[in-house]
């Protein structure tokens, strides 16, 4: 039932899907950008809905108020305490070892609002849980929404940022003054 309903919701509002991940995943960590609204969210949802991925994502502890905390729960939410100097990243790769399927859904922006930095976490969950990254988008451009493709880190961060951050230069975010690709590889391209 979720899958037709959220295949017509996508199709009414004329979006499609693209999707290349690699058969046989059970585990990674997906990444997608750009993240400038809280429209991402919803049409990430319905597009895993369609292709039946279940997904748990990342998301701020504040989100987690009642009503609104059970449901993120029940959608595979996971609260994470940005205020506290804690160790996330090993918390977020030792998930990994509990289930023999599980795919994190992160956004690297680690906000709506304009930030110049990408966070680099993503890239760590993935190498301390020797997980894949999946890189997925949503572009309100083309009306498209898909995961791309999956590497294995190498190990060198600003060697396979320039692959993921390939993806991007033709996604049109809802917000296009709040996307931001990294100042600090703007020379890179």
């Amino acid at each position: 039932m979720a899958k037709t309903l959220s295949e017509r919701i996508l199709k009414l509002f004329g979006w499609s899907l693209e999707l290349r991940i690699p058969e046989g995943i059970k585990k990674c960590v997906l990444i997608v950008a750009p993240h400038t609204s809280n429209w991402d969210f919803i049409i990430g949802r319905l597009c895993f809905n369609v292709i039946g991925l279940p997904t748990k994502f990342l998301i701020k502890k504040e989100a987690f108020f009642w009503p609104l905390g059970p449901l993120l729960r029940k959608l595979g939410g996971i609260p994470v305490d940005r205020s506290k100097s804690n160790n996330v990243i090993k918390e977020i790769a030792h998930l990994f070892t509990q289930y023999d399927e599980l795919i994190i859904t992160i956004t690297p922006e680690g906000t709506r609002r304009l930030n110049e930095n990408w966070k680099r976490g993503f890239y760590y969950i993935a190498e301390l849980a020797e997980v894949p990254i999946a890189v997925a988008f949503v572009d309100y451009g083309k009306k498209q929404a898909g995961i791309a493709y999956a590497f294995t880190p190498t190990g060198d961060f600003d060697k396979d940022f320039v692959k993921i951050r390939a993806l991007y230069y033709d996604k049109k975010a809802k917000f296009p003054e709040n996307f931001n690709l990294s100042p600090m590889y703007q020379d890179i391209k």
